[in-house]
């Protein structure tokens, strides 16, 4: 299925960089589909999204639920895609996330140590539903904490919620958890990039809601100085970013975690908007969960934020249909506008 690919009307300008979160549906049932589907070129959910990361005109893009290969395939297609649309995007980053990838222990407790919710994040198959940069800058230096175990977080909640073997090899990150350096001309500029589970889809243990809050905190500390290897973070040019899945105010979740790093001295919350009002991210179904707030841009907080938004149309009768952005994902792309200033 074809789609007309049109421009978002706040296209970026010279000494401006805009960034984008995406959890896009471009995870499939099996390893290979995501390939198969983009190279036919028929799929009107991959049509969709392609349509929804063009319009958004974002230097840096960072895509949560995607498949995951060895050879980045599947991404290096959708580049090709987006190139043919208008967007290019020559410079990549896939690595592979923990979603799919098992742990050999009985995490939820069923008798079972080698399905979906005994990987170490949830997926049928490694690297389903992964995490991946697009970026029309060239990449950096990549700080992969993917493999970080959680117990060993300063506090960590998992031995409250986990047994002697699983806390031996449970990871923190249930997707993915990254600190990668963009080269803009002027210097770099880092991308805290992660996608922490959802805090339900548990028991009485509540164990999801107290990883989603460690994965969280974890940010926290690495701002604070804490390291889990190498030197402490010291950018001054950077921004959290990524599907956190909890919102401030409804739906399930320990927001002590969010707001701690909501109200972070070192970040600031632009609170995108999407048009008409509103912050919500994610279009569920009402009355549980409804729509709520999930993804986020916080950018450090001494940088210049010209706009915000979130790219949900209200009709079609924009430059983006409402139609292709339901269709593209149950989610809506965000994006925050940065002055390249001087550093």
């Amino acid at each position: 299925m074809a789609v007309a690919v049109a421009v978002f009307t706040q296209s970026a300008r010279a000494g401006v960089l805009r960034l984008a979160s995406f959890h896009t549906q471009l995870s499939r049932a099996g390893p290979g589909l995501l390939l198969r589907d983009l190279r036919r070129g028929e799929d009107a959910q991959i049509a969709a999204t392609i349509a929804v990361i063009a319009a958004a005109r974002a230097d840096v893009v960072l895509l949560q639920d995607i498949d995951f290969d060895a050879e980045a395939a599947a991404l290096d297609a959708l580049a090709g895609a987006l190139a043919a649309s208008g967007a290019p995007y020559p410079y990549r980053l896939s690595l592979r996330p923990n979603t799919g990838r098992p742990t050999g222990v009985d995490i939820d407790g069923d008798g079972r140590s080698h399905r979906a919710r005994d990987a170490h994040g949830y997926g049928r198959f490694n690297g389903q539903g992964g995490m991946a940069l697009l970026s029309r800058y060239p990449i950096g230096a990549v700080r992969d904490f993917s493999a970080f175990l959680w117990a060993d977080l300063p506090e960590s909640r998992a031995p409250l919620v986990l047994g002697p073997e699983a806390l031996a090899v449970l990871r923190l990150a249930t997707v993915a958890a990254w600190d990668v350096a963009i080269d803009l001309p002027d210097g770099p500029f880092h991308i805290l990039a992660l996608h922490a589970g959802p805090p339900v889809f548990d028991g009485p243990e509540d164990r999801n809601g107290q990883r989603n809050a460690d994965e969280l905190r974890f940010w926290q500390l690495y701002l604070d100085g804490w390291s889990p290897d190498g030197p402490a973070f010291a950018a001054p040019r950077f921004a959290v970013m990524g599907t956190l899945n909890i919102d401030p105010e409804k739906g399930e979740g320990r927001r002590d975690a969010l707001r701690a790093l909501l109200d972070h001295p070192m970040l600031q919350d632009p609170v995108p908007l999407r048009p008409g009002g509103g912050t919500e991210t994610a279009d569920w179904p009402a009355p549980v969960p409804g729509n709520l707030r999930v993804d986020y841009i916080l950018p450090a907080a001494p940088l210049v934020v010209r706009d915000a938004g979130v790219l949900w149309p209200l009709d079609d009768t924009g430059p983006l249909s409402s139609e292709i952005a339901a269709i593209a994902s149950d989610h809506r792309l965000v994006w925050v506008d940065i002055a390249l200033l001087p550093r």
